[in-house]
């Protein structure tokens, strides 16, 4: 209706549109709903059967995607960082104290990221992983001079048999399987059944050859455990179809 056919002219009336109105993060809810919009004409309102215009809230319908792809820049920004600071300390056996403290550090901020809240019932926890950092001596053979130490350490799981298998590279290719008990989502108890002496020669693990693994971070490509004993692993994913054998 035009303003010229309205006599006497109405008070001027300011009123405020029910869209506007709403909290911002209900706006891409009420763009689902189908009323009339109202038209405001110099303090007056109508209606219309036209679509509202809702595309100046259209920046706000992304602050949901816009969150997510920050948390993956703030994981990835994290690993980066980690691994970059593990590169030159050959697994672990060169690092000084104020290293060790470093990558614990690191390692905590990526645990507190975890996107795999429970790796026992995760499919990406199957395979082979190469260890490429521990605070474990005994892993690290660090008692052994330099040249007698295995150049490369493996884990293998199979979360759905429950199994897992330990190996070493050159110069000794031991190896050691184990069964795993859940203690929960993330935790195993871990009972070794049977050493391999040089890959070969099977001897049988005494009862004491036990302890506990707590998966703190598991993606498709890295995995941060901790052990009953207070030590850190930190492995990557080499090959995703590996089997352990029975």
């Amino acid at each position: 209706m035009a303003l010229s056919s309205l006599s006497p002219s109405p008070p001027r009336v300011t009123t405020h549109s029910s869209a506007s109105s709403l909290p911002k993060i209900l706006h891409s809810a009420a763009s689902n709903f189908s009323f009339p919009a109202t038209i405001y004409v110099d303090g007056l309102s109508t209606t219309t059967n036209s679509p509202p215009d809702y595309s100046k809230w259209r920046t706000h319908v992304s602050f949901f995607p816009a969150f997510f792809n920050n948390k993956t820049k703030n994981v990835e920004s994290i690993k980066k960082e980690l691994l970059e600071a593990i590169a030159p300390l050959d697994r672990g056996a060169e690092a000084t104290p104020e290293d060790g403290q470093r990558i614990d550090q690191i390692a905590r901020k990526l645990e507190a990221v975890n996107p795999t809240k429970e790796p026992l019932k995760s499919s990406l926890l199957n395979g082979k992983w190469e260890l490429i950092y521990t605070t474990s001596k005994s892993i690290l053979q660090v008692q052994r001079p330099k040249l007698l130490r295995s150049r490369t350490n493996y884990q293998a799981i199979n979360a759905d048999r429950l199994r897992a298998q330990n190996m070493e590279s050159w110069p000794f290719f031991n190896q050691v399987t184990a069964d795993l008990t859940p203690l929960n989502p993330r935790k195993v108890a871990v009972q070794f059944d049977c050493f391999k002496i040089g890959g070969l020669i099977p001897v049988k693990a005494p009862g004491r050859a036990r302890g506990e693994l707590e998966i703190t971070y598991l993606d498709e490509e890295l995995r941060v455990s901790r052990g009953d004993l207070g030590n850190l692993f930190i492995l990557k994913m080499v090959d995703p179809s590996y089997r352990n054998p029975s």
